[in-house]
């Protein structure tokens, strides 16, 4: 698939090379994009180094010595929210007019966006890591000059990396960065306590590993396809006076759910303070 013919778009800069910009340009050549269609910018040799070998891409270093990405007609900018103002403030006066901007920035809002781009056609993303294998989770928001057509452009772009949902409250990009953004940490973190728990109680390493990788994609799989609610297939595999009860009762009586919310709502205000620190 020719990104220019399939979805209207000749070109795509991506303004940093990362993990996100890398899963990005991975769902994008799986559905049949063209490396000389893609171009990113990065001033790390490493970064460009490892864009070139993964995906035959060209990555510029010094965008001022290269100005072949400059006719590109949409952006993304996958830089950190610490970086955004300068990367911008550098590299706005370059492009034309016409271009679409998705940032992927977490927590820099749209208004920081227009002033330092000097164009309203900016779309938001908050991804997720489980983009790298196609199965990210992404809220999106758009400004009201970004047309339906160009919305569709950001779908398709984001397709390769999973699911999207378009939220009409940018402050709710906060709420989805806690939810999602961070998400696959807060699951790290409770395999980790899950698969030590095991190995403190006698299983061997790789086994209680493997035993609780295995249960939460199971979990999830089955809470995915089931029309069941949350809380009714909990209640399922609670036996009353069973050994899921009592540690589950556990649980209530330390005030984990309470504490893990409260830990939500810590990363939800973070993504705020970001804009606030940084989208000035």
């Amino acid at each position: 698939m020719n990104i220019s013919s399939k979805q209207n778009i000749d070109h795509i800069t991506f303004i940093g090379g990362g993990n996100m910009a890398s899963a990005l340009i991975k769902g994008l050549l799986n559905k049949g994009g063209l490396p000389s269609n893609i171009s990113v910018i990065d001033p790390s040799p490493e970064v460009g180094l490892r864009i070139k070998k993964d995906f035959s891409i060209q990555c510029i270093s010094d965008p001022k010595q290269d100005a072949s990405w400059q006719t590109c007609n949409f952006i993304v900018w996958a830089v950190k929210p610490q970086q955004m103002k300068e990367a911008c403030d550098s590299l706005a006066q370059f492009f034309c007019n016409s271009a679409l901007h998705l940032s992927v920035a977490a927590g820099i809002p749209s208004s920081s966006l227009v002033k330092w781009l000097g164009t309203k056609r900016i779309v938001r993303a908050m991804p997720n890591t489980p983009a790298l294998i196609g199965l990210g989770q992404s809220g999106l928001f758009a400004l009201p000059g970004v047309t339906n057509q160009e919305r569709q452009h950001v779908e398709n772009i984001m397709k390769g990396t999973g699911q999207s949902v378009w939220i009409e409250d940018e402050k709710l990009l906060d709420v989805v960065t806690a939810v999602s953004g961070s998400g696959p940490a807060y699951v790290f973190y409770f395999l980790e306590a899950l698969a030590e728990a095991g190995v403190e109680l006698g299983l061997d390493t790789e086994v209680s590993k493997q035993l609780a990788i295995g249960t939460f994609i199971g979990a999830g799989q089955l809470a995915l396809q089931s029309n069941e609610t949350l809380s009714t297939l909990r209640e399922r595999v609670t036996s009353k006076g069973g050994t899921t009860e009592a540690a589950l009762n556990h649980m209530k009586d330390s005030g984990i759910s309470e504490k893990f919310k409260e830990a939500v709502k810590a990363a939800q205000e973070k993504a705020f303070q970001l804009g606030v620190n940084y989208g000035n």
